[in-house]
């Protein structure tokens, strides 16, 4: 599975991907929405999992560009803050999983691989037959 973390704590980052790669995911990880979508644009993913604050493009933002543009990309939400606003509860309805941080790495694992399970079991418009 192919894993993209979008995420402006680079220490964080880091070693989430240094512990996926360890359990045998192809990880990139970048520190910025805009790197996020460069990646995508070139490189093909099956999870993106993204910080919702982050500074210049939160993550609801990356969130409907990735919707929008890379239907076929499970979003799994990364937020440290309990409290939820408007836009937050939006987005939570629209990604595929929220996570709070500090997440266990295993709970992350678990639903990395059901929300890329459950988007290979949905049909795109493309393929589904009328």
């Amino acid at each position: 599975m192919r894993v993209l973390l979008v995420d402006d704590e680079l220490e964080l980052v880091s070693t989430m991907a240094e512990r996926l790669e360890i359990r045998g995911y192809d990880v990139t990880a970048v520190s910025s929405g805009q790197a996020a979508l460069e990646h995508l644009a070139q490189e093909r993913c099956d999870v993106a999992v993204v910080d919702v604050k982050m500074p210049t493009m939160s993550g609801e933002v990356l969130l409907s560009f990735i919707q929008r543009d890379y239907p076929s990309v499970a979003v799994i939400l990364l937020t440290g803050h309990a409290a939820v606003d408007e836009s937050m509860e939006e987005a939570q309805l629209q990604a595929c999983a929220t996570l709070f941080k500090p997440v266990n790495i295993d709970e992350l694992i678990r639903t990395m691989d059901k929300c890329a399970g459950d988007r290979e079991a949905t049909p795109t418009p493309a393929s589904s037959k009328e």
